[in-house]
């Protein structure tokens, strides 16, 4: 399902562990400060990380380090995406501190893809270490790494933690201008350059996925999901929504309850 909801708020510390399916899932440029594994189960899927187009088939992974831009697109796959703390795979993190990868792509074993499937929801923390090691060491057998540039991503990380915040309320361009210290015109260039999409189209893909989620998950009216995720016209709203998903939101949400 192309809208399906995606957490932008993923911990950077800690023993934080999710696992999330998809298929045919689209999501554009965002970044978080936990390490992000994404598996192509079936099909295709194309993943663009810090502006490098990945086109990923069964099999094919990515490791996407902390605050790494990346965006994913598909129209014909099932992938499954594991998001995690650095702290669990701390030696790891350690080696890396100040590095990115050259290229973030790999073939693990499918037997360790395997096991990170199969790990229960409450698998126990060194299970997870387990796993998470095992896929790592098979990353860094042939991973090259280059040093962390940290200024444009620092700003970017402001950005995005800014509409995460924002995002049910004010957080117009201007607004962010007036809350960074920035020029308006210089993040308008900005985050084009960095994230190939503009500001408002970033926020609007954004406010939608929110209102995907709480038209899957609750009995809010369309009106008032529109309304809790930063939209104050139903006819823009609509609109919108029917542009991007193909489908009104009440179309929307028939097909996901099914």
């Amino acid at each position: 399902m192309a809208g399906i909801f995606y957490q932008f708020q993923h911990p950077g510390a800690g023993d934080y562990f999710c696992k999330e399916y998809g298929e045919n899932f689209s999501f554009p440029p965002h970044m978080h400060l936990s390490y992000e594994l994404i598996a192509v189960r079936r099909g295709r899927m194309k993943v663009t990380v810090d502006g490098a187009p990945y086109l990923l088939e069964e099999g094919d992974a990515l490791l996407i380090f902390p605050n790494q831009l990346h965006a994913l697109e598909s129209t014909d796959s099932r992938h499954m995406l594991c998001i995690f703390a650095p702290d669990l795979i701390r030696a790891y993190r350690t080696k890396t501190e100040n590095s990115i990868p050259k290229s973030n792509f790999f073939r693990p074993d499918p037997v360790w893809l395997d096991a990170l499937d199969n790990l229960p929801a409450d698998a126990r923390k060194i299970a997870k270490k387990g796993v998470l090691y095992s896929l790592c060491a098979a990353f860094d057998e042939s991973a090259e790494y280059l040093p962390r540039q940290t200024e444009q991503q620092d700003l970017l990380s402001r950005i995005f933690a800014f509409v995460e915040t924002r995002y049910t309320e004010d957080c117009s361009l201007e607004r962010l201008a007036a809350t960074t210290g920035y020029d308006y015109a210089y993040l308008s260039r900005y985050f084009k350059k960095l994230t190939g999409i503009s500001y408002g189209n970033y926020l609007n893909v954004y406010r939608l996925n929110k209102v995907c989620y709480l038209l899957e998950n609750t009995d809010e009216s369309v009106l008032q999901c529109a309304l809790d995720c930063g939209y104050n016209s139903l006819r823009t709203f609509n609109r919108n929504f029917k542009e991007h998903f193909g489908r009104t939101p009440a179309q929307y949400r028939r097909e996901a309850n099914k």
